[in-house]
Parts: structure tokens; sequence; C-alpha cells
């Protein structure tokens, strides 16, 4: 069994590696590629997505927004392995947009990686992942709601990618400003309805 990805390069290197060979790749050889017992990464995985150009693509941030809802009752009910329906399963992205969503994160990915450490564990790890899976439901009924607006499903998928990569790096920090995005995506959602 392959160990779980530590970094936001390594994370990008997997969905790569799913991809090679591939004209299209399904979000389960995406999951089994990661690993299905790794929420964090998960997470990370579907922030990513978008957070990327793939968010363009219509119905996905409504269909990572059910996959983020699935994942976060999940967390909360304290689950070993991650379970998502067959018809979000069998959701598939190209392989070519894949790539080209993979090197357009490189960059950032190399410098985020720098500043991730492990520090303030106790907001990440055991009941402090409780307070993260609350707010990643929330995030998961807003997708739907941004999915009109262009590339607005991006913001959600910033605050999902601090919370997954906090989680799988154990950095509280990250998950506080993952915190504060969410506020921000709160206050887009409130401007934007009224």
């Amino acid at each position: 069994m392959k160990q779980q990805p530590s970094s936001l390069e390594q994370l990008l290197d997997r969905m790569d590696e799913a991809g090679e060979g591939e004209e299209a790749v399904s979000l389960d050889k995406l999951m089994e590629t990661i690993g299905k017992r790794s929420f964090g990464p998960i997470l990370l995985l579907i922030g990513l997505i978008l957070i990327s150009p793939l968010s363009g693509i219509p119905t996905l941030p409504s269909t990572m927004g059910v996959a983020v809802f699935l994942i976060a009752m999940q967390m909360l009910v304290l689950r070993k392995h991650i379970w998502l329906p067959g018809w979000i399963l069998r959701r598939k992205i190209g392989q070519q947009k894949l790539a080209k969503a993979s090197q357009w994160l490189r960059r950032p990915a190399r410098f985020v990686d720098r500043l991730v450490k492990h520090r303030l564990n106790i907001l990440v790890d055991g009941p402090g992942s409780w307070p993260i899976a609350l707010v990643c439901l929330v995030l998961a009924v807003t997708l739907p709601l941004l999915e009109p607006v262009p590339f607005a499903a991006s913001s959600a998928g910033l605050a999902l990618t601090c919370f997954g990569l906090a989680m799988t790096a154990h950095d509280g920090v990250l998950a506080l400003l993952a915190y504060s995005i969410t506020l921000g995506v709160g206050w887009l959602i409130a401007n934007s309805f009224m």
C-alpha cells in the first residue's frame, strides 16, 4: 500500500500517475491512486480540482460539492474508508485537461510546500478535525450556489485545498487560514445574492 501524499507536489505527481496512458481519468482512479483511507488528501484533491481551470467544466463544482458533503459526513461519524456513490466515482476528466491543470498548479505548489510545517496539531488531529468537517459541510452546500458564476467555485476550492493540506501535513496554522478563507467565501455569497 502506498504512503499517502504529504505535500501538494506529491499529490500532483499522483494525479499525473493516475492519468498515464488514459484518455480520461475517473474520480475513482484518482482516489485509488491517492488512497481511499485518507480524508485530508482526498479533500486536497477536490480542492485542487476546484481551484484549477477544471472548475469551469459544467456541473463539476456541484458534483464536487456532493462529494465533499459525503466525505465530511463520513469524517464526523469516524469512518475509516471513504465511500462515494458510483455516479460520482465514474465522473471523468480528460487526461489532457488533468495534465494541464496539474502543470498549472506546479509552481504555486512548490511555493506552498515550503511554507507548510507540523504545528498546532490540535487543530487538525482527532477532535480537531470535527470543526473542519462541519465547515466542509457548509462549503459543500455553497458549491452549487457558486457554480453559475464562472470560476467562483475556486474560492471554496481554495478553502478545501487548505483544509486538505492542513490535515495531510498536520498544520494547524493552515487550518486557521482555511477558516478565514471560508469566511471570505461566505462574504462572496452574501454579496452575490444581495
